[in-house]
């Protein structure tokens, strides 16, 4: 009987896997940069493409390993340039990447996860259930996949992509070797070389993994509040039951603090019209950030069917702005970008193969209050 070996995807390979993989095939450690950068600077899926690559090892490549992407199932332009693409993971599920252009700056953000398992109240994805983790692969090659589509490769074209925000669908720190082996690609000089300033990771709240990050990598740090209060939060982010706040922000002022360098933590707020939106909510935030090192970014909410919530008006938007700002608080409204294709904050959906039945259990209280 012959076994079929499954070749190694090297899309994901740090470079120190990289390294590895090819001592383990008994080549030299200077082909994993080679590879590398023929993999992330040029866009190369085929190794007989790679010109400083001798044939017998392109041979011997081909054999035992693969350079393969995520499947682009569609890819949907808005009319304010955002872009949004769908692609397939392994498990079958389908995933989202959004692209958003302001100014000189253009923003990737990227899904760790098909489904997420955190189910946040206000937040489309969590209602389709949860499927999988995206391989490092995966994750890395929602990158890859938008950086040939706008040609910003090789990379001493001018760069489409400037930031990269892990804050699509999923929660990251629950995918955390994924993940941060994919940050580790991007950030690497023979990856996509973006500065650890510009690659944020946002999390609602996982506090021993936030320490475990800090171990890992110094990348930006976002944390998905929503709440000035565990009250408040125990409903809209339920991990705010087995980690609350004060527990979740002591973890993220030791990761802030070991970055040094003047960085800081990124509030992400979403503002729901009568729920967490009142004058008393704005003061108490004020009161819970006091001692912390932060930014804070509003997002008034993006609505779905049947999510039960409204945006704000403006004035009470920028009413609780102005309360912060005089505070002493940086604060930014972060206004809807692709409405038109369903690629605003909080409305990635993609098509996951729920396997925690929530996504039918969602749908079958819809129909109950339709």
């Amino acid at each position: 009987m012959t076994t079929v070996t499954e070749k190694v995807n090297l899309l994901g390979l740090t470079r120190e896997q990289l390294i590895e993989f090819f001592a383990s095939i008994g080549e030299k450690k200077f082909r994993a940069d080679q590879v590398m950068k023929w993999i992330h600077h040029f866009g190369v899926d085929d190794f007989s493409s790679m010109t400083n690559v001798s044939k017998a090892l392109q041979e011997k490549l081909s054999d035992c390993a693969e350079i393969r992407g995520p499947e682009i199932v569609s890819e949907d332009i808005s009319s304010d340039g955002t872009r949004k693409w769908v692609v397939r993971v392994a498990s079958g599920s389908c995933v989202e990447t959004v692209y958003i252009p302001q100014g000189t700056r253009g923003t990737l953000c990227v899904s760790s996860q098909a489904g997420c398992a955190l189910d946040c109240s206000f937040c489309s994805t969590g209602k389709q259930g949860f499927n999988s983790d995206l391989s490092s692969a995966e994750v890395i090659g929602q990158v890859w996949i938008a950086c040939k589509s706008f040609g910003s490769i090789p990379a001493s074209a001018e760069r489409a992509i400037t930031n990269v925000v892990m804050m699509g669908m999923g929660e990251p720190l629950l995918n955390f070797d994924n993940v941060v082996n994919a940050m580790k690609i991007m950030l690497d000089d023979l990856g996509y070389g973006i500065s650890k300033r510009k690659v944020t990771l946002s999390t609602a709240g996982v506090a021993p993994m936030i320490d475990k990050l800090g171990e890992h990598i110094d990348v930006s740090l976002a944390l998905s509040l929503h709440a000035p209060n565990d009250a408040l939060r125990n409903t809209l982010v339920p991990v705010n039951k087995k980690y609350p706040l004060n527990v979740v922000l002591d973890a993220c002022k030791r990761y802030i603090a070991k970055l040094g360098e003047k960085r800081f933590l990124t509030i992400e707020y979403t503002l729901l019209k009568d729920i967490n939106d009142h004058p008393e909510h704005a003061e108490q935030l004020v009161e819970l950030l006091k001692d912390v090192p932060c930014k804070v970014n509003l997002i008034p909410f993006n609505p779905f069917p049947h999510s039960g919530y409204e945006r704000p008006s403006n004035n009470a938007i920028r009413r609780f702005q102005d309360a912060l700002h005089h505070a002493g608080y940086s604060v930014t409204v972060r206004m809807p970008r692709g409405e038109d294709i369903d690629a605003a904050c909080g409305q990635l959906v993609g098509q996951v193969q729920d396997r925690t039945r929530r996504s039918e259990r969602y749908i079958a209280v819809r129909q109950i209050n339709s």
